[in-house]
C-alpha cells in the first residue's frame, strides 16, 4: 500500500495512484490484478500512507534499535472486529479496530507503535463506505501517534460476511520496569474505573433500532494509552490494568479474582452507570455490569496510592469521572460480590453466553 516504487538504481519514484470508477466492490477487486491494486490505492494507500508502509513489501520492517529505545520487551496482540452496524454514535468499525488494538497493548504497559489492517469485504459494499472507514482508521491512528504499516484485503461473495470484517494486529514496546498482570493483585488493593460504564453496548443496541432512547448515548470508543501512561508515571504500585470490553466490568473482575485468588468486593452506589443505560437495561432484562465498553479501563492499585492514582486519572481527558469502586479482600477467594444500595450482597458471576452479539 504505497505511492512509491524503487527503481533499479535504488532511488524511489512516485507511481500513479489509481482510483476506482465503480460505486461498489466486485469480486474482481479481490482477484490480485489491477482492480485490486486500484482498490488498495484508492481506499487504503490514500488513507494510511507513511514511510514504513511505503516500500509495499509483504511485511513492514523496523530497526531493532528503534524498538529497544522504547523499552525492554515487545508486546504483540491481534483482534478482529465484526460490529453491526458499521457506523454508530461515537464511532465506526474502523475507529473501533484501531482504538481496541491500541488499548490491548496499552493495558500491558506498552507504548503502541505499529498496526496492521486486514479487511474482509463483502461483494457489493459501497466504495465510499470503505473510504470513510479507512479515513476514520487513519485519523484514529494519527491521533494516537501510531502507524498502520501493513495489511491485506480480501473480497468474498455476497452473504459470505456482513459487509466488512476487520482484523488489526498491534506491536508495541513495554517500558522497562513495568509489570502489569491480573495475578499481581493483592488483598487490600483498590479497584478504579475511569468513568461511566456500559455506554458502548448501549450505543450499539440503540443504533440497531432495537430501542429508541430519548437521550441518545454515544460509544465511549477511545485510545487509552496516554491515560495509562499518565497513571503509571504518577503511581508506582499499579498492579493490573484491563479494558472492560466484551463481558464488561463483571467479567474483568472475575478474571482478576480467579488469577490472583482473592475475593473482590465492589459497591453498587460507587459503580458509575448512566441513568439512561440503567433504564433500558431494566426494560430489556440486561445487567449493565456485563455491557461492553471501548474506552473504559479497570485498574488495581495499592490502597496507599489510590488517591494519587485517582488524581492522575481525573486530570486526563479520558479519565474525568474516575472513581474507586471496591477492593480486593482475603475472604471468598475467586468470588466477586457487590454490596447493593439496599444493604444486601449479591454474587457477580462471570458472564455466561452473550448479552449483546456483535458489539465489537
Amino acid at each position: 500500500m504505497t505511492n512509491l516504487e524503487t527503481a533499479e538504481n535504488g532511488t524511489t519514484r512516485r507511481r500513479r495512484r489509481d482510483r476506482i470508477n465503480v460505486p461498489t466492490v466486485t469480486l474482481a477487486h479481490g482477484g490480485g490484478g489491477k482492480a485490486m491494486r486500484d482498490l488498495i490505492d484508492d481506499v487504503f494507500v490514500s488513507a494510511f500512507d507513511n514511510p514504513s508502509l511505503a516500500p509495499l513489501e509483504d511485511q513492514a520492517r523496523f530497526y531493532l534499535a528503534d524498538l529497544a529505545g522504547h523499552g525492554d520487551r515487545l508486546a504483540f496482540t491481534t483482534d478482529s472486529y465484526v460490529v453491526s452496524p458499521l457506523f454508530f454514535p461515537g464511532g465506526d468499525i474502523g475507529k473501533l479496530a484501531v482504538c481496541g488494538t491500541i488499548n490491548d497493548l496499552a493495558v500491558g504497559g506498552a507504548v503502541p507503535l505499529y498496526l496492521s489492517c486486514g479487511a474482509i469485504i463483502e461483494e457489493g459494499v459501497e466504495v465510499d463506505t470503505l473510504r470513510k472507514i479507512a479515513r476514520s482508521m487513519a485519523d484514529a491512528a494519527n491521533d494516537a501517534g501510531v502507524q498502520i504499516v501493513t495489511g491485506d484485503t480480501k473480497v468474498v461473495d455476497r452473504g459470505a460476511c456482513d459487509k466488512l470484517f476487520l482484523n488489526t494486529t498491534g506491536v508495541g514496546v513495554i517500558r522497562t520496569g513495568i509489570d502489569l498482570a491480573a495475578s499481581n493483585v493483592e488483598s487490600g488493593d483498590v479497584f478504579l474505573v475511569n468513568g461511566v460504564l456500559g455506554d458502548h453496548g448501549a450505543a450499539i443496541l440503540n443504533a440497531r433500532g432495537d430501542m429508541a432512547l430519548s437521550t441518545p448515548i454515544e460509544s465511549d470508543c477511545a485510545a487509552l494509552h496516554d491515560l495509562i501512561h499518565s497513571l503509571l508515571d504518577a503511581c508506582s504500585s499499579v498492579r493490573f490494568v484491563r479494558d472492560a470490553t466484551r463481558g464488561g466490568l463483571a467479567t474483568v473482575l472475575n478474571e482478576v479474582a480467579e488469577a490472583s485468588e482473592v475475593g473482590i468486593q465492589i459497591q453498587e452506589d460507587k459503580t458509575p452507570i448512566r441513568d439512561e443505560v440503567k433504564g433500558f437495561c431494566e426494560i430489556l432484562g440486561l445487567d449493565p455490569l456485563y455491557l461492553a465498553n471501548e474506552g473504559k479501563l479497570v485498574c488495581a492499585v495499592a490502597e496507599e496510592d489510590a488517591d494519587k492514582a485517582l488524581a492522575a486519572m481525573n486530570a486526563h481527558k479520558h479519565g474525568r469521572g474516575s472513581v474507586a469502586i471496591g477492593r480486593a479482600v482475603a475472604e471468598r477467594p475467586g468470588r466477586v460480590v457487590m454490596e447493593t444500595v439496599f444493604g444486601g450482597r449479591r454474587i457477580v458471576d462471570m458472564l455466561v453466553g452473550e448479552q449483546l452479539p456483535r458489539i465489537c
